[in-house]
């Protein structure tokens, strides 16, 4: 059966405090990530190929430690076990992981493998190709067993994350001893599972394969009714597996949600804008294993994480979540649209990535009226995205005068965002929204037709990089400033 998120925004939040009290223990397959961002002009004369002119160049985690690199942004204490090379991409993965707040004390290196390194190009914000370096021959088994005893006699953590990718690292010994151990310790222990031989994760808590992996599991392609097809399978491979939970996210369709105490559930997808997909299965699992060890029903589990990976895929490249962009996807009234000024920036770069036509409209908005509402309706229609940028309490004052705002920039903030029409809203402190404009460059800028166009803040700069300012006649007689006075003149008797 299908389910509906009944998650608070308090509960959230309780969850998410929570999390900065975990210590979570990562154990996997892990790599580096490498992105050379660049652009292509012309074919190579030399062969059939596109000449990429190279510009900036950025790395990340990935694997394993992309998952310790969720649970880490997400708050919690984060340990990570692991190998890489004894070369120049494992110091660079372990400069990431102290950057990124992760204790990779138990990444050890080993001088007879590469480190685990994939380097993307991209030109045009496509994939042009993509460079491996690795081996997948099984790690000395002497290595592994070192961790596990180091893990073994560690201080206990609150939930053990296993993330296979196949790399050669955890063998059955391995796999075998860290499951024991998070038994031992009476944590929840939940694996990412890439083997098609589901009896190698016997003991855990809880798999999570996509559904590709699982087709490659039951060895042929699920039907056409996929939630009764999965329901049927589910029983035998919790049997197989012998765990407690199977959780298999369903790319656009969610996850579905098996176990031997309860009744399946499906949870559909919270994907709102798909930007890349990368890492989307690592931030499901570390929300789930946070969630969890916090103390959160597996169906409160299951919403978080779904909600965490629909934020994921809205980011370029292997991304975070944030604990804020998390709440806000539980809030009432459109909170998720209310950003600062940095987050606004990187929200337009992805619609610019996908080719969407920005507008931006700017004002006061205090005490909402059918003005406003018909304004920022008609503004939306000039494009694709419409922001709305509201000056601060103390630049209402400054513009206004001591009696103004009547509505804090927080409650107009809400207000706004609960439009349809408004996709985000942005406080800013300015008495114009000058330095903001020159940050989003927006497409084209919106004002109310008591404006003539050469009155208009930044015509000249929306002008300069290709934009348009488009005026929108006012609805006769309706303003915040009229209100006020209708307001004031009434007979308080």
């Amino acid at each position: 059966m299908s389910d509906s998120v009944t998650l608070s925004h308090g509960r959230v939040a309780q969850l998410l405090e929570r999390f900065r009290e975990l210590r979570i223990v990562v154990v996997g397959d892990v790599m580096l990530d490498e992105y050379f961002l660049g652009s292509v002009e012309r074919a190579s004369p030399e062969a059939p190929v596109p000449v990429v002119k190279m510009g900036a160049e950025s790395r990340g985690l990935g694997g394993a430690a992309n998952v310790a690199s969720v649970a880490a942004a997400l708050g919690s204490e984060v340990r990570l076990l692991g190998l890489v090379g004894d070369d120049a991409a494992g110091d660079r993965f372990l400069d990431e992981c102290k950057a990124a707040g992760i204790d990779a004390a138990d990444v050890v290196k080993v001088a007879d493998r590469p480190t685990t390194r994939k380097l993307r190009i991209l030109a045009q914000h496509q994939q042009v190709v993509r460079l491996d370096w690795e081996d997948t021959r099984p790690v000395d088994e002497s290595v592994g067993e070192a961790l596990v005893e180091q893990l073994r006699n560690s201080e206990p953590a609150d939930a053990i994350v296993i993330s296979d990718y196949s790399k050669g690292f955890l063998s059955p010994a391995v796999l075998e001893g860290v499951i024991a151990v998070g038994r031992q310790w009476g944590v929840p222990v939940l694996v990412d599972p890439k083997s098609s031989d589901l009896s190698r994760y016997k003991g855990a808590t809880v798999l999570k394969p996509n559904v590709h992996e699982l087709e490659t599991v039951i060895g042929r392609r699920l039907k056409e009714n996929l939630e009764a097809d999965l329901t049927e399978v589910s029983h035998s491979l919790l049997e197989t597996a012998d765990v407690d939970t199977l959780i298999v996210t369903l790319g656009e369709k969610g996850m579905g949600v098996f176990s031997r105490q309860a009744e399946p559930f499906f949870v559909p997808t919270s994907v709102r804008e798909v930007f890349d997909v990368s890492g989307a299965g690592d931030t499901v699992i570390a929300a789930l294993a946070l969630s969890l060890a916090a103390g959160a029903s597996f169906h409160d589990a299951v919403h978080v994480a779904n909600e965490a990976a629909g934020i994921a895929v809205g980011k370029s490249g292997v991304a975070v979540v944030e604990p804020r962009e998390l709440a806000a996807r539980f809030a009432p009234g459109g909170a998720d649209k209310i950003l600062s000024r940095e987050e606004l920036v990187h929200r337009v770069a992805w619609w610019r990535m996908q080719d969407q036509k920005v507008v931006l409209t700017n004002g006061c908005f205090d005490l909402l009226h059918v003005g406003h509402v018909h304004l920022l309706r008609e503004a939306s229609k000039q494009g694709d995205v419409l922001i709305v940028a509201i000056n601060s309490d103390d630049s209402v004052r400054r513009l206004k005068g001591g009696n103004r705002p009547l509505i804090a920039a927080d409650e107009r903030a809400a207000l706004l965002a609960a439009l349809n029409s408004v996709d985000s809203v942005v406080v800013f402190d300015g008495d114009t929204p000058r330095e903001l404009l020159e940050e989003v460059r927006p497409d084209v800028l919106v004002k109310g037709g008591d404006y003539r166009e050469d009155e208009v803040v930044g015509r000249r700069m929306i002008a300069d990089w290709g934009g348009s300012v488009v005026l929108i006649p006012l609805v006769p007689e309706r303003s915040t400033s009229g209100l006020v006075e209708r307001i004031r003149s009434m007979d308080p008797s």
